[in-house]
């Protein structure tokens, strides 16, 4: 039998040709730009460096486009973005040290959500490497050790030879399932070098499948179809794996009722007959997902925010389907497949019996109705409201991205994201400033639709620098502030634990006028205007911003 992978390509005469004869006037930083175009990037984001000139030189000489942002975290949060929307790795270039150790929250939220983003770091010269304190700028002992535990793999190119194998492992390892963020990285002298290597071209790095074992589907498919009380938790990884329609199908075949995790927002119809939604911080839905005597769990680990803080006991019978093996198991005893969620879906769909409960649709609107009941006993007309301006101004296939502000905690529970892969937030690794350079990458990856980010004023300091890379690129996005004038979750939190809060107080700017002298619009509105005027802000090209002053409470949790 012949593999794919094992067939040899045989040159042309014509490609031959230029082998032998290669450009003059390149150097390592063109083995780079060249490696990135011959795996399919288009597009790269980052910021230069003094030992990283060699790359952003290069990219003089190269088709791909360049989206530099104002700091090194928030290139990485645009990369993040850009790799969720597409799909395809991003990549993401930086300089040696400081420049380098500042993308770090934004390759731990890569992780946590498992989007594909490939950084490319320059280091010190060669020399320097190895841990010998030579007093290079910007020198560590050990930079990859610094992201070791945070990405996926760490690849080291010491000769320009090296940098065309060194991109494209780390390129497959970004794309294999659980997509992720990988590091490589170069030394300073390697990417100045002139070399007399031929131009790379095309290249493949085509990621294995992680496909499930047909042994453990089957009696997964036994198990369900032979449930009485079946339920389906959905997770990011269904997002991630396209794996939506086969997640609609399987629940339909089964009458499983379905709910989403905050990362699995749209993975299923909010308003189908099964659909739990995303009430996961609720108790009426952590008892109905205990009450299952078999549960599927699929493209989620079960952790703190899926599990209700820890505090979901399943009675019945588990079965998790997960690409990430370090997830699988880690919190609950189940029949464990490790496998991406769209081929174990497909291999249940082949061989489950169709289940028929006309009661689920009932159960799911009693669920449903005792968490309404809970939320209007708690007199948040504002908050509803807030979230029901958004949901309406916002189109249906136009992407949001959230930052850690209680409109999003809103949001997490309450807001229909009506389309798969369309609402995204920083609940992975939950750092601030996500939004609005998450959204700007979203603008990159596709500029057919606006896109909206949400933050709260002590978030967006984290970003505002970026409002001149939303004008230096013309990108489709439009920031929605919500000013409680401090961190208001850690407000709230530091009141209720200690009956007064410390550190959350913020000076902060007249954000309109700020965004205004970068040339971008703004609007002040209120919860009775937001509607109309985040609509006609998303309806308008370019970026903007609209400030709304409000403090919004969260609903009662539960898990306490």
């Amino acid at each position: 039998m012949t593999h794919d992978h094992d067939l040899v390509l045989r040159p042309t005469p014509a490609q031959i040709e230029a082998a032998l004869n290669p450009p003059p006037g390149r150097t390592g930083g063109d083995l780079v730009v060249e490696t990135l175009s011959g795996l399919g990037a288009t597009t790269v984001f980052g910021l230069p460096g003094q030992h990283a000139l060699g790359m952003f030189d290069a990219l003089r000489r190269s088709p791909l486009r360049y989206v530099g942002l104002r700091v090194e975290n928030n290139a990485g949060f645009a990369a993040d973005a850009y790799g969720r929307i597409t799909g395809e790795a991003a990549p993401l270039l930086l300089s040696t040290g400081p420049g380098a150790l500042l993308s770090l929250a934004a390759l731990q939220e890569a992780a946590a959500a498992s989007a594909p983003v490939v950084a490319i770091a320059s280091q010190v010269p060669a020399a320097g490497l190895g841990g010998g304190r030579h007093g290079y700028l910007h020198e560590l002992r050990d930079q990859q050790a610094s992201f070791r535990d945070v990405v996926k793999s760490v690849h080291t190119a010491r000769t320009p030879s090296q940098i065309p194998s060194a991109i494209a492992a780390a390129w497959e390892s970004a794309l294999t399932a659980p997509h992720g963020p990988v590091w490589v990285e170069i030394p300073q002298d390697v990417l100045t070098a002139e070399t007399s290597l031929p131009v790379v071209t095309a290249m493949d790095a085509t990621p294995e499948d992680v496909a499930p074992r047909p042994e453990l589907t089957a009696v997964a498919a036994h198990l369900l179809a032979h449930a009485e009380r079946p339920v389906i938790v959905a997770g990011g990884g269904v997002v991630r794996s396209d794996a939506s329609g086969k997640l609609r199908a399987l629940a339909e075949r089964i009458d499983a009722p379905v709910v989403t995790t905050f990362g699995g927002k749209g993975a299923f119809p909010w308003k189908h007959p099964l659909s739990l939604q995303s009430w996961l911080e609720d108790r009426h839905t952590t008892d109905f997902l205990e009450d299952a005597d078999v549960l599927l769990v699929v493209g989620s680990g079960l952790g703190e925010l899926s599990s209700n803080y820890h505090t979901f006991a399943p009675r019945g019978r588990v079965i998790q389907i997960e690409a990430d093996a370090g997830k699988l198991e880690s919190n609950h005893p189940a029949l464990g497949i490790h496998a991406d969620a769209r081929l174990a879906l497909q291999a249940i769909l082949e061989t489950v019996g169709e289940r028929t409960d006309p009661t689920a649709p009932e159960r799911v609107a009693a669920v449903l109705g005792r968490v309404r009941d809970r939320i209007d006993a708690q007199d948040l007309d504002l908050e509803r409201r807030v979230v029901a301006a958004v949901r309406e101004a916002l189109p249906a296939r136009a992407p949001s991205f959230w930052d850690m502000t209680i409109l999003a905690y809103w949001a997490w529970s309450a807001f229909d994201a009506r389309h798969p892969n369309t609402m995204h937030s920083a609940q992975g690794a939950g750092g601030l400033g996500y939004a609005f350079p998450s959204a700007l990458g979203a603008a990159v990856a596709d500029p057919s639709r606006p896109v909206l980010a949400v933050s709260g004023d002590g978030g967006a300091m984290y970003s505002l620098a970026e409002l001149a890379t939303a004008k230096q690129y013309g990108l489709d996005v439009t920031w929605l502030i919500v000013d409680d004038g401090g961190y208001g979750i850690l407000r709230a939190y530091m009141t209720d634990a200690y009956g007064e809060a410390t550190g959350t107080e913020l000076t902060r700017p007249d954000f309109v006028a700020l965004a205004e002298s970068f040339g971008v619009p703004a609007v002040l509105t209120t919860p009775d205007t937001l509607a109309t005027d985040l609509a006609k802000s998303l309806a308008t090209p370019g970026p903007s911003v609209v400030v709304l002053p409000a403090l919004l409470r969260m609903f009662e949790p539960t898990h306490l």
